[in-house]
This record gives C-alpha cells, sequence and structure tokens, in this order.
C-alpha cells in the first residue's frame, strides 16, 4: 500500500463514523436509543438489515471459498427469501403491536420470565462469539498488510466501532450502515470488473467460465440427499429457510435493524429489498472467487496464500522441503498453464476430442496441484508455523494486494473494514440492548429512569464490545471463517427458532412446558455437533422440530395441570 492507499483507506473508514455522531450529536431517549426514531426509512433498513448479515467474513472469506470448492455454497441462502416473507408476514406485526425493544421481551408476555431469559442468553452466548470472529477476520488483513502483532490490529479494529456504537446507539447504527453498505457494493462491482479485466487475454470470460465449470468450480446446486454433505439444494432450502428464519425473526441483531423506525410498513419493505438483493449478491461474490481461480490458472499463485506463515516456516529451517515442493508445483503450473490453452483454443486444427483430452490433464494436473499444497500445509504444521485458520482465507487478500491499482487497493482494504464496523456495531448494540432491557431492568433495576436505562445500555454495549475483542483473540483457532460463523449460528438458533414458533402456533403451551424442550432440544443439538457429521445447516432443523415436538408432549405430561395461557 502506498499514501494514496492510505488516505482512500483512513477517509472512507473514518468519514462514516464521523457523519454518524453528528447525526446523533443530542441526547435520547431510551426509545431512541434502542430503536431510533421516524427519520430511518425503508432503504435505509434494508441495507442497515444487508450490512448485519453480510459482515467482513462475507468478503474476506467467500471468494476463497469459491476458489478452494466453488460456488456451491450459494445453496447455504435458498431458504432465505421464503423465510423473510414468513418473518414480514407473523414476526414484524406482532414486535411492532407489541412495541417491544427485544424480541425475548415478546417471550416473557406469551409465556414467562425464565423462558424470556433463556431465549435472551442463548442469544447471548451465541453473538457474543459471533462478534468475535467478525473483529477477527479483518485482523487477518491489517496483521498482514501492516506486520502489527495479531491482538494489536484486533484491539484498534474493534475499537473504534465501540466508541461510536455505544455514543449513539441504534439511530447511528442504521445511519453508518447505510452508507458502509454503499461503498461495499461499489467496491466489490470494481473488483469483480477488475478480475475480468485481468483474465489472461487468452482465455476471453466466456471460456473462463467454461473451463471454471468443467473443474468443478460452477457448481451451484447440488440435489443430492445425503445429509453428510454440507451444501446441498435440499440442505440450503430447508436448514438455510430454519436458520434464516431464526436470524431474521429471533436474532435480536436483526431484529432491532428493521425495528428502527417504529413503522411496520418501512420494516416490512426493508426486509423485502433483501429478499430481491441478498441472493444475486452472495452469487456474485462467489463468482468472483470463481475468477480469481482462473486467473491463477494464467498468473503463477504463491504455493501457499498464507505468506507469513510459510516465511515463518522458512526461518525455522524447512527451507529445503519447500523448495523442493516449490519446483514441483512450479512444474505442475506450467503443464496445467499449457492444457488450459489447448482446451480453451479455437483453432480448427485442434479436435473435439483432443480438447477433451486436454481438459482430463487439466483435470489430473489440477489435482496433483492441489496434493503439492496439502504437502506444503503438513510442513507447515510440522515446523508449528501454520494457524489452523484455512488457507482459502488468505485468497482474496492476496489477490487485493498484488493485483490491484493503487487507490483500488485502499478500497477494497476499507470495504472490508466497512463490513467489519456495520456488523459489529450492529451485534454490540444488540447485546448491550438485551442485556440491559431483557436482565439489567427486570432484574437488578426495575425501577430506575428512563435517563440510567440509557447510561447502563451504554455500558453495557462498552463491555460486550470488550468481551467480542477477548473472543477475537482467539478465533485464529477455528477453520474457514464464514463456515464457523454458519456452524455456530445452526447450533443455537433451531432452539431459539422453536421457542418463538411455539409462541405463534402451539396456543395450549406454557412457559414450562416450552422452556425443558428448549433446554433439551439445545442438548441434543450439541451431542449431535459432538458425535456425527451431519451437515450444520440440518442442525437448524432439527433444534426448531425437536421444541415444536417436546413442548406440547410436556403440557400434556408433566405439565399437564398447569393451566393454558390466553396467548398473546
Amino acid at each position: 500500500m502506498n499514501r494514496l492507499d492510505y488516505l482512500v483507506l483512513v477517509a472512507t473508514i473514518l468519514a462514516i463514523p464521523l457523519y454518524g455522531l453528528w447525526r446523533t450529536r443530542w441526547d435520547p431517549s431510551l426509545g431512541q436509543y434502542l430503536k431510533g426514531d421516524a427519520s430511518i426509512r425503508w432503504a435505509t433498513i434494508g441495507l442497515s438489515v444487508l450490512a448485519t448479515q453480510a459482515g467482513p467474513i462475507t468478503f474476506l472469506s467467500m471468494p476463497g471459498q469459491a476458489y478452494e470448492s466453488g460456488i456451491g455454497f450459494i445453496q447455504n441462502y435458498f431458504g432465505q427469501p421464503l423465510a423473510l416473507i414468513v418473518v414480514c408476514a407473523v414476526f414484524v406485526p406482532i414486535y411492532q403491536r407489541l412495541k417491544v425493544y427485544t424480541a425475548y421481551q415478546y417471550l416473557g408476555q406469551r409465556f414467562d420470565r425464565k423462558t424470556q431469559l433463556l431465549g435472551a442468553f442463548l442469544f447471548l452466548v451465541q453473538r457474543g462469539i459471533a462478534a468475535g470472529i467478525t473483529i477477527y477476520a479483518p485482523a487477518i488483513v491489517l496483521s498482514a498488510l501492516l506486520g502489527w502483532r495479531l491482538n494489536l490490529t484486533i484491539w484498534l479494529a474493534g475499537g473504534l466501532v465501540i466508541i461510536y456504537t455505544v455514543a449513539g446507539g441504534t439511530k447511528i447504527v442504521s445511519i453508518t450502515q447505510r452508507y458502509q453498505m454503499i461503498v461495499i457494493l461499489i467496491g466489490m462491482a470494481i473488483a469483480f470488473a477488475v478480475a475480468v479485466y485481468r483474465l489472461s487475454l487468452e482465455l476471453p470470460f466466456g471460456h473462463a467460465l467454461s473451463v471454471a465449470g468443467k473443474l468443478g468450480k460452477l457448481e451451484a446446486v447440488d440435489f443430492s440427499f445425503d445429509p453428510h454433505k454440507r451444501y446441498t439444494f435440499w440442505s440450503g432450502l430447508i436448514g438455510g429457510f430454519f436458520l434464516a428464519l431464526s436470524y431474521f425473526g429471533a436474532d435480536q441483531s436483526q431484529v432491532q435493524r428493521y425495528l428502527a423506525g417504529g413503522s411496520l410498513k418501512e420494516s416490512r419493505l426493508g426486509l423485502l429489498f433483501n429478499t430481491v438483493v441478498k441472493v444475486p449478491m452472495q452469487f456474485f461474490i462467489l463468482l468472483l472467487g470463481a475468477l480469481v481461480f482462473m486467473f491463477y490458472q494464467f498468473e503463477k499463485p504463491p504455493i501457499y496464500f498464507n505468506q507469513p506463515a510459510y516465511e515463518r516456516a522458512v526461518e525455522r529451517g524447512y527451507a529445503q522441503q519447500l523448495a523442493t515442493l516449490q519446483t514441483q508445483f512450479d512444474d505442475v503450473f506450467e503443464r496445467k498453464r499449457a492444457a488450459i490453452r489447448e482446451v480453451s483454443s479455437e483453432s480448427s486444427a485442434t479436435s473435439s476430442s483432443e480438447r477433451d483430452a486436454a481438459m482430463t490433464k487439466v483435470r489430473e494436473l489440477d489435482a496433483q496441484a492441489h496434493e503439492v499444497r496439502n504437502r506444503i500445509k503438513s510442513v507447515l504444521e510440522q515446523s508449528g508455523a501454520d494457524p489452523k485458520s484455512k488457507e482459502s482465507d488468505y485468497v482474496f487478500i492476496t489477490f487485493i494486494l498484488q493485483q490491484m491499482p493503487h487507490g483500488l487497493v485502499g478500497l477494497l482494504i476499507a470495504v472490508i473494514l466497512c463490513a467489519t464496523m456495520s456488523a459489529t456495531a450492529a451485534t454490540l448494540n444488540a447485546l448491550g440492548s438485551t442485556t440491559a432491557i431483557d436482565f439489567y431492568r427486570p432484574l437488578i433495576r426495575p425501577d430506575a429512569s428512563d435517563h440510567h436505562y440509557v447510561v447502563a445500555a451504554k455500558a453495557l454495549t462498552a463491555a460486550w464490545g470488550l468481551i467480542a475483542i477477548a473472543v477475537a483473540s482467539f478465533a485464529n483457532l477455528v477453520e474457514n471463517l464464514i463456515e464457523a460463523g454458519n456452524i455456530l449460528g445452526s447450533v443455537f438458533y433451531g432452539s431459539i427458532l422453536g421457542l418463538f414458533l411455539a409462541a405463534f402456533f402451539v396456543r395450549r403451551v406454557r412457559g414450562s412446558a416450552v422452556f425443558f424442550a428448549a433446554l433439551t432440544a439445545q442438548s441434543l443439538v450439541f451431542v449431535l455437533f459432538a458425535t456425527t457429521s451431519i451437515g450444520y445447516l440440518w442442525y437448524n432443523f432439527i433444534g426448531c422440530a425437536a421444541v415444536l415436538v417436546l413442548a406440547p408432549l410436556l403440557q400434556q405430561t408433566i405439565f399437564r395441570a398447569t393451566e393454558s395461557p390466553a396467548g398473546v
């Protein structure tokens, strides 16, 4: 990075929060701090909802996911549009009618205090950990770019977010997310255009897609019924539906986004905006990763994208082994590049059978290159130099640093930081609000003033920010970051969703029955996660279904003597 890159980066990441602080410079009431005001319209809500979900992991890890495994990850989102429609029809009207600050207040009104606290507790645990992963993702970028210590980078990445989120509450989160999301969309569109432009002249865009498809990078849909496969049409449609329904309907970080402004119409329009935008956006980000893969079929990539780890292994005495593997990799690369040229040749002298034979050779050489990379990974693990995070998390960063012109490098790093700031701000805002409203106010200070609760919410938001930074310090122990975030959500979301669906649709169930049903369902998911290899999206369905089956059963047996509620 040069001075121009730093200028673009600093101006982008500072200007938006400073503008937000100016817009929220007046002291808010508790309602304004937690829900914003009528100036927040549907477009801001829509971009805010999108920004909360599309955090830095989306833009940092997802292109690498496609580079490594293809675009099949898109199947995770197939159930989301339908889930958003259900949220608009069922969840939003109830929240707006009851004028709740958090989704879990509804559980308290429908059931009892312990069920409210259970739903809020499961959210706090899951989101508190997820916030740490969100902060850790850009810390990889900055530590690799600037050579800073990782923990110091984590503190710098999280510190600014804590400051402005605590100061402005929900309104500043919504305002900043609107402009941060605009920067993100512009930056990723430019990255896509640069990737297309930088493809070898020997391999035009159409031919690049054809070769990528033959190498399995464009297999978007898998109709397999194998429950052990992580990404299939059915797991995405069914498990993804329940994941999205729980996330958008029962996760306070999203509920707080679309309750901002307080209008049912604006909330619904903001969510429906995401039904149209989200899946295409994810598709193009994954396609960008596939294009980066094709770019590196002609431009020789690093033998290992996590270069700092590779260099540490060299310093620790493994240079000879790595040099031998580098020679093997270079040979495979040259032969594979020649074979791809033959595959893409339009010369009449090249028959279709010859191109098919060349394609077979490309696949064989691609497998050999993958094997060499695995051996590199083994050497780095042996040297103690390799973190447990996947190499794919470093692919897009490398492409940005090595292939983007100056100015755009700064903009693309700003994209990742903007995504970090927007997602982290929404999460801290929700964690602080939930702790203040569902725990602090009813259990510790039930009769305090409105101003007192605003101060408490600010203090609790800051405390959660510090916890998230602490979690981020250990996030290097996870594998692919985007998978880690989705796995974490899937483990918890099913039980939380089951609580809400029981509240909406199982009218005769009371608090004790649904409380113990949720505890049992969560325990079941933990056991399955620890002992089986089921695709993680299925945990959303399993947890939710277990609550909906067990709650009526417990109500009719153990808790039969209790009176059924009138319902909310």
